[in-house]
């Protein structure tokens, strides 16, 4: 029983939080934090894939985000609803609730096919240089967005209200927080799962030393291959599911500015410490909103604290090191009995 002590603490939270919200009891403002919150995890985490338990250094997070957010959208609005650009709904709207999952993940596909656009050059190169290649494929994606006219360039794309009210009108539940709590779930579980395994060891032999590692019969490209594609297919789920609670997205959404706040709370957490990531997501977003009235102020005073970081604790909150292993009592909850240490 003990082994899934993890997992039914973090069922009974959704629950209570739907609960919550299907009670009246959270109103609509402090709902959509809480959405945010799911949807940062899930870009935290997965940029820590690369950035931290692989050593690289992506700065162009938010490009693979769009990717799934405009996939996702198009496949929803096309399949289910009634458009002037798509024309009748392909499908009955209703079967939305079971079908989104399916279009989320087709968006997360897309987005990590994407993702070999930095996985390839990451082979040869590294460091600053891939960080000025994942800056191109950033750049490259909004400007393709902005260029394709059928959904909307750069005034947007719209159409996901009506997915979401569709839901609705089949069960009267919050749909897209159950969503986020799910993909949040699943991003976070299998970021673990991966990182945790025998194959997933070798994401940090590339980091610790690459050289090393392919000596050892490390298959170091199909390492890397598989670390971007996955950050990215989990980058474009949350972005799938970020356009589903505003219902209206356009390219200026997914600037290099996205990138730099998930690369904060990535370094906020600390480098190769999925549970840093979930701390500093929550924490980070929490920090916008309470910022939200200085508002281009903001932009400052938030760098100003990543400065404060890096100057008294440049390795973040936790480190390489996990919750578990500052406090090891929670090893109760989330370590399964047969590895504790």
């Amino acid at each position: 029983m003990r082994k899934y002590s993890s997992h039914l603490l973090y069922g009974s939270f959704c629950l209570l939080i739907l609960i919550a919200v299907q009670e009246n009891f959270l109103n609509a403002y402090l709902q959509l934090i809480i959405m945010f919150m799911g949807v940062n995890i899930i870009l935290s985490t997965s940029l820590n894939l690369v950035n931290g338990y692989m050593g690289e250094f992506s700065v162009g997070h938010a490009g693979f985000m769009a990717v799934g957010a405009y996939v996702t959208s198009v496949l929803n609005v096309w399949l289910f609803t009634s458009d002037r650009v798509f024309g009748p709904a392909v499908l009955p709207a209703g079967s939305v609730i079971y079908l989104f999952p399916v279009t989320l993940l087709m968006g997360g596909i897309v987005a990590a096919l994407v993702g070999l656009l930095v996985a390839i050059p990451s082979f040869k190169t590294r460091g600053d240089y891939l960080a000025i290649i994942t800056l191109a494929v950033n750049y490259i994606v909004k400007s393709a967005i902005e260029n394709i006219q059928v959904i909307g360039g750069a005034r947007g794309f719209m159409g996901m209200r009506n997915i979401v009210s569709s839901m609705h009108e089949v069960v009267n539940v919050p749909w897209v927080m159950i969503w986020i709590f799910a993909g949040t779930g699943f991003s976070v579980w299998l970021i673990h799962r991966f990182v945790t395994s025998t194959y997933g060891k070798g994401i940090v032999a590339v980091r610790d030393d690459e050289i090393a590692a392919n000596i050892m019969g490390v298959n170091t490209r199909r390492m890397k291959m598989v670390a971007f594609m996955l950050s990215s297919g989990l980058a474009g789920i949350a972005g799938g599911l970020f356009a589903h609670i505003l219902g209206y997205i356009n390219p200026g959404s997914f600037t290099i500015m996205k990138s730099t706040e998930v690369m904060v709370m990535v370094y906020l957490g600390g480098m190769g410490s999925l549970s840093g990531s979930v701390l500093s997501a929550v924490g980070f977003t929490i920090i916008l909103e309470l910022f939200r009235p200085l508002q281009v102020i903001k932009w400052v005073a938030i760098p100003l604290l990543l400065i404060l970081l890096m100057l008294f604790r440049p390795e973040g909150l936790l480190g390489h090191r996990e919750l578990t292993d500052v406090f090891p009592r929670l090893r109760r909850i989330f370590v399964p009995q047969g590895k504790r240490a």
